[in-house]
């Protein structure tokens, strides 16, 4: 398993769970020097980065771009992919798309979160199931096309009320057509909606693609009341070997949540081996 940090360029989403803020080349020299692998990018749209620029700062510092989020569609314009409104969908889909396509060029998928949206008295449950899986099936085939998987994450009951846990997850993506879309864990969101973390994953199992490692406060990992010994050997059973990223509150600062989290992934992950051997 490979470490990953958070940087947010978005303004609007000042206060959210990222660990780096607004300068993406100073932010790839912490997460460099930190020993982190990869980052991950919360971007406000997919020319807000320059790509050249982007390109040269990872090999400069030998990492990788684990992901792009999309939440900017939703924090920036309230975009999704349930709304009522069919050019709004339609709109949120070609925001997904653009991402997916910016990702693409460094190998990378894109994330969708809160642009899945929610059922509401004006689109029941059933009806928002069926236009995200319109949408997924669309889009996990755009990122088939570019080469790339396409992350989507269950999120809990107080944001979203169409997939909550990892096995809400499971039956939305195996009633795709598509089987290019993976499952991004939250632990924050499990904390919340699963009965046990590690029985969840084991059940997931290969539709795992991508896990933000954070505590049961949203803190980095480590600062809460999580316990990431069952977690991350549940981990090592399904052969999980994508990134654990830190998608947690800078606090106390962005330097202190990213060395806290990069040493809580060595520990655990290191204690995970040395268990199953």
């Amino acid at each position: 398993m490979k470490s990953c940090v958070t940087i947010s360029l978005v303004a609007e989403a000042r206060g959210g769970p990222f660990v780096f803020w607004d300068d993406l080349i100073a932010s790839i020299r912490q997460a460099e020097e930190m020993g982190f692998d990869a980052i991950e990018i919360f971007p406000p749209s997919p020319d807000a980065i320059d790509h050249q620029q982007l390109r040269g700062a990872l090999a400069a510092s030998n990492l990788q771009l684990a992901a792009l989020g999309t939440g900017a569609g939703w924090v920036r314009h309230q975009l999704t992919l349930t709304s009522a409104d069919n050019a709004v969908r339609e709109q949120a889909i070609a925001f997904i798309r653009s991402i997916i396509n910016a990702a693409a060029e460094f190998g990378a998928p894109a994330i969708i979160g809160s642009m899945q949206g929610r059922a509401t008295p004006e689109v029941p449950a059933p009806q928002a199931r069926d236009y995200l899986r319109a949408a997924l099936d669309v889009l996990g085939q755009a990122a088939s096309e570019r080469g790339v998987p396409l992350l989507y994450e269950p999120l809990n009951r107080y944001e979203t009320n169409l997939c909550n846990t990892l096995a809400d997850g499971v039956v939305l993506l195996e009633s795709l057509q598509t089987d290019n879309v993976r499952l991004l864990a939250d632990l924050f969101h499990m904390n919340i909606e699963e009965c046990d973390i590690a029985a969840a994953f084991r059940q997931a199992g290969r539709h795992v693609g991508h896990v933000h490692f954070v505590d049961s406060n949203r803190r980095a990992a480590g600062l809460g009341h999580m316990t990431y010994g069952p977690i991350v050997r549940s981990l090592v059973d399904i052969g999980y070997q994508g990134y654990l990223s830190a998608e947690a509150l800078p606090l106390p600062s962005s330097n202190e949540a990213a060395l806290q989290t990069i040493r809580a992934i060595h520990y655990w992950t290191a204690a995970a081996r040395v268990a199953g051997n």
